[in-house]
């Protein structure tokens, strides 16, 4: 056996990707990591979009991040740090009745609601607990005999029983149903409504009204639901993330996109880059999508009909817009202080405000008033901007990928709408916007290899979720090729700067060669 017949290769200097090549590295495997981008990262990068103002590109909010593996991997040592941390959520009215929301405790409306919130939080956190607990499992398989498989379904089901009768029952209620039906049971604020309803659908082909709804908020608080924004940008958890992986013994080597993956005998030889270099290799693991991996890269010729198939019809159609803006001073939200708009900011003013902005999506077109998320983070780290100068970033809902009219004539069209829609929260921020920078699904898609420009590289949703993550046959990081496994974000548990399926894949790795 020669050196290179020993070498595993990932595709992929993502955070996923970065994870898994440090937990082989540190398991004494000669690992390789090729990144098509000139700096590792993949979507979790911190970039100048304007002179002397950086953002970052896509995630722009730290809130799923493994404490196992930050942990591990010393991510502190290697320079990770917090320039804020425990951001309040605020859902923002055009009138200036904004809503505060800290967990389970809420400002800015009646006793009822507030009393509510504590019912709603607790219950919620506890739900979305079961989740949290499964983010370092390997999904089981359905149908086999396997004690390790019966085992891990056995605890997934000890884990609901020991909700207990009445609160098991709500859980396997409200789990994949909408969130429009929950929190109208349970709440009266409009605006607080709205709010809780955009952390169920931000980065899905989903509304409040949509099944699958309230699991997409269980996922996102699965973490603990503390949202916090890294010194230097997201590309700063990614930047201390290679360095880990670096300093464990992997290569990585930027400017080097990969053009297929090698099959010998049906079994992974290697991959072929873009210029036609020749890299063989024991094992490939890729940390792109995985329909760009099997259809893509891999080739649906070497796959079953049936999971090519499957493959195919995996639901990544991107929704999500990002808009960044270099501002000429501190923008004046009404009727909120300069500390308030140093907060997690939403425009989702009530939930048929967010429904009705989702429509327009269902359609093939971009909503006419949109929500948003939106974060001024140079107001707690002032290497992002200029001195008296600020960056805002948003995550903006909805633009379709496949959008009908095409995004080459309507971007100009949906980024004035934006700002329009910004600006009855801030009247005069339009004024004040040196540089507008619009990255459309499509823009994400083409710049970051994504297909669909779906940045969780599949919807989060119960048919696409555990051992159906991203399907059936591929639920436990390997695929149905020999040597050829999967480590992103398409995998279990899904999308959201965590890195648990890189170190899922890892482990499934390492234990595979012990077997």
């Amino acid at each position: 056996m020669t050196d290179h017949d020993a070498r595993i290769i990932v595709i992929g200097a993502g955070h996923n990707g970065l994870v898994c090549a440090a937990y082989l590295a540190r398991a004494g495997h000669e690992v390789t990591v090729l990144e098509a981008a000139a700096e590792p990262g993949g979507a979790a990068v911190t970039r100048e979009f304007a002179p002397g103002f950086r953002v970052p590109a896509c995630a722009h909010l730290l809130y799923l991040l493994d404490d196992g593996i930050r942990k591990e991997l010393a991510l502190d040592k290697h320079g990770l740090r917090m320039a804020r941390s425990g951001l309040v959520s605020i859902g923002l009215d055009p009138d200036g009745g904004h809503v505060r929301i800290a967990g389970a405790s809420v400002g800015g409306v009646a006793d009822a609601d507030q009393e509510a919130m504590q019912a709603h939080h607790r219950r919620m956190r506890r739900f979305a607990h079961i989740i949290g607990r499964l983010h370092n499992r390997q999904p089981p398989r359905l149908g086999t005999t396997d004690r390790r498989d019966l085992a891990s379904l056995a605890r997934l089901a000890l884990d609901i029983r020991t909700l207990g009768r009445t609160e098991m029952r709500e859980f396997l209620r409200i789990a994949g149903i909408n969130i429009y039906d929950v929190l109208q049971e349970r709440f009266e604020n409009p605006v607080l409504k709205g709010a809780l309803s955009l952390d169920a659908v931000l980065g899905t082909f989903l509304g409040p009204r949509s099944n699958n709804s309230v699991f997409c908020a269980l996922h996102r608080l699965s973490g603990g639901g503390d949202y916090a924004l890294p010194a230097g940008g997201m590309g700063a958890v990614t930047a201390a993330l290679a360095s880990a992986a670096r300093e464990a013994g992997a290569e990585i080597r930027t400017g080097s996109p990969v053009a297929r993956i090698l099959v010998d005998h049906d079994r992974v030889s290697g991959v072929e880059l873009d210029d036609g270099e020749w890299l063989p290799a024991a094992k490939v693991v890729s940390s792109a999508d995985p329909r760009a991996t099997l259809h893509g890269l891999l080739g649906a010729r070497h796959l079953e009909a049936g999971f090519a198939h499957r493959v195919g019809n995996i639901r990544m159609r991107g929704c999500a817009a990002k808009v960044h803006l270099a501002l000429d001073g501190m923008p004046e939200f009404t009727g909120l202080d300069a500390a308030g708009a140093g907060e997690r900011l939403l425009i989702a003013p009530s939930l048929e405000y967010v429904e009705r902005a989702f429509n327009h999506a269902k359609y093939g077109e971009h909503s006419a008033a949109p929500v948003a998320e939106m974060t001024l983070p140079s107001l707690h780290d002032d290497s992002l901007a200029p001195a008296g100068q600020h960056v805002l970033s948003a995550v903006v809902q909805w633009a379709p990928r496949n959008l009908k009219q095409g995004w080459a004539d309507a971007r100009a069209a949906f980024l004035d709408t934006v700002i329009d829609t910004m600006a009855r929260y801030a009247p005069g921020i339009r004024e004040q916007i040196l540089h507008a920078e619009l990255l459309t699904p499509e823009d994400i898609e083409r710049q970051f290899r994504i297909t669909g420009g779906h940045w969780h590289h599949g919807e989060l949703s119960l048919d696409q979720f555990l051992m159906m993550r991203p399907v059936p046959g591929a639920g436990q990081y390997a695929t149905p090729v020999p040597g050829l496994w999967l480590c992103g974000a398409g995998s279990h548990p899904g999308g959201g700067v965590m890195g648990s399926a890189g170190r899922n894949a890892a482990r499934a790795i390492v234990g595979s060669n012990r077997e």
